[in-house]
């Protein structure tokens, strides 16, 4: 009896292998979610632990046992990343990793965060999260090989090859329970989180792949396709503007409501007192919290791009976006797209003959943080670069506007519009407030930022529609995402779209259901983002839908 009492030795004998045991724990139960990152997910018995420690019991020592060990930590490291990536996703826009079509994210994100916090910061973050990879891994390393050392004696080897074999089975039929392939009539008493995760990612890969396949399938297929008469109804410029970061929110969440619903009122009776039409509805985003890009390619291609897989398929797949159908049908095609500042070479593939970067706007102010310039110089770059000197044709237009971009700090005010020159103009206004580290520390602050900037956005929209009153554009306003969950308070992907210019274009979209006015109807339809394309095509021409593709 005396034997197998706990003695100090016995207890630091046995303290490394605790430790590393609780390595593997912490791996394991590592959340992917922000809901799950509370105190209680420490209590999660995670049931690959017991598969791990007593498989590795099993080997035995030599090569083999060396590979086992490599392709577990390299596995557990993968995981361990993916589910940072997965909360990261999760935070920014409000869905999970997908590691086929998120891995080009990666440069994005890096620009955003050296914009966002400065070169030396954002390289420090970089090397940290790589120290951090490889910490985790060399942790897994020792725990692993602690176990695998276990002497024989202690603990037979058969003995734990059963107990791996009974805790794996256990394992595997939770993963089955909480996938939906099977269920159990009593739940296993714990949880196999990480390896659903791998399975999950793997899994959706695999759809990944063969959704690409049908999708560049779908691309080949448009009714519009070489059609005639199409937008011949439209007898002035078009101007696709997109608000950053404008959603449902605005309209229904009370922090925001307030604030920008007031601010459509007044726009609203401004521009009707002009002469102006107005009609507006909602729209389901493929994208929340982010990617812009995705929106802009969704609504430009009348296909559905919810990643960047989907991207890449739809621009290398021929489809006419609406920008080419513009073009053959006697427009002028730009894009506007001020937080541009390196080479886009998507642009080759959407349509548009002018492309105007940040550096093509004539911009001599200093930038707002991330957001290069404020959006009432990004308009009036737009009339003084491509609305003066029409030549004739008129300009169809997408605008990309910036300044309701996160980090929100600081938000431009407008200014006379004579007076805008250069942008310098902006300059005491870019210096103002506290800089992003210090708001960001705050959620409330952020909010608050969040819903000033999106009302300086919609302010100088519709300043700018009121400002060419007598001579309207067609303007299609629409908000490109939902900001992050948590800034929005509001999960929806919904976003509004106002049709704003001359009664005898805006009237043509009553068929769309859509509210005279600048306030959407709360229970109107909601339509998929890639619905408008075709819906504007059928609107604007003169041949009817029913007789385009026949």
């Amino acid at each position: 009896m005396a034997s197998a009492a706990l003695t100090p030795a016995s207890l630091r004998r046995a303290l490394p292998f605790l430790l590393a045991a609780l390595t593997l724990h912490l791996v394991l139960v590592q959340p992917n979610h922000p809901a799950a990152m509370t105190w209680g997910a420490l209590a999660v018995f995670p049931l690959e632990l017991p598969v791990i420690l007593f498989g590795l019991v099993a080997l035995r020592a030599g090569r083999p046992a060396l590979v086992v060990r490599a392709v577990l930590v390299l596995a557990l490291t993968a995981i361990a990343v993916l589910k940072a990536a997965d909360f990261a996703m999760f935070t920014a826009l409000g869905r999970g990793f997908n590691p086929v079509a998120d891995l080009p994210l990666a440069e994005a994100g890096l620009r955003l965060l050296t914009g966002a916090t400065g070169p030396l910061m954002a390289a420090a973050g970089v090397l940290g999260a790589l120290a951090a990879v490889l910490a985790v891994a060399g942790l897994l390393w020792w725990a692993t090989g602690l176990w695998a050392g276990l002497a024989p004696g202690r603990l037979p080897r058969r003995a734990a090859a059963v107990a791996a074999t009974v805790a794996a089975g256990i394992a595997v039929a939770e993963i089955g329970q909480a996938t939906g392939r099977w269920s159990l009539p009593v739940a296993p008493p714990g949880a196999a989180f990480t390896a659903r995760v791998g399975l999950e990612r793997v899994e959706t890969a695999r759809e990944t792949f063969a959704d690409l396949r049908l999708f560049r399938a779908a691309a080949a297929e448009d009714r519009h396709a070489g059609a005639e008469g199409l937008l011949d109804a439209v007898d002035r410029d078009v101007l696709v503007v997109f608000v950053e970061s404008y959603g449902r929110a605005s309209h229904d969440t009370p922090l925001y409501a307030a604030t920008h619903r007031a601010t459509l009122a007044a726009a609203e009776d401004r521009l009707g007192d002009l002469g102006l039409s107005m009609r507006s509805g909602y729209v389901a985003a493929p994208t929340r919290g982010g990617q812009s890009w995705l929106s802009h390619a969704t609504f430009a291609n009348g296909l559905w791009i919810a990643d960047q897989t989907s991207y890449g398929a739809v621009l290398a797949s021929g489809r006419e976006t609406l920008y080419h159908i513009a073009a053959r049908s006697g427009f002028r095609t730009a894009a506007v797209m001020p937080q541009i500042t390196l080479d886009w070479p998507e642009a080759d593939f959407m349509g548009f003959g002018t492309v105007l970067a940040a550096e093509d706007l004539g911009y001599e102010g200093l930038p707002f943080n991330w957001v290069t310039m404020p959006d009432q110089f990004t308009f009036a770059a737009l009339d003084r670069l491509l609305r003066t000197d029409t030549g004739g044709r008129p300009l169809f237009a997408q605008v990309a506007l910036g300044s309701s971009h996160a980090p929100w700090v600081p938000v431009p005010d407008l200014v006379d519009w004579e007076s805008i020159g250069d942008g310098s103009v902006f300059d005491e206004m870019a210096l103002s407030g506290d800089p992003p580290d210090v708001v960001w520390r705050d959620r409330d602050r952020v909010r608050d930022q969040y819903r000033l900037a999106v009302d300086y956005a919609l302010r100088v929209v519709f300043d700018y529609a009121a400002r060419h009153a007598e001579n309207p554009p067609l303007m299609i306003v629409i908000g490109d995402h939902q900001a992050a969950g948590f800034v929005a308070l509001d999960e929806r992907p919904d976003v509004p779209v106002h049709v704003v210019g001359p009664a005898h274009l805006v009237e043509r979209t009553r068929a769309w259901g859509w509210e005279r006015g600048l306030h959407p109807s709360e229970s109107g339809e909601v339509r998929p983002m890639d619905r408008l394309r075709d819906m504007i095509l059928d609107t604007f021409s003169s041949v009817s839908p029913e007789r385009i593709g026949s």
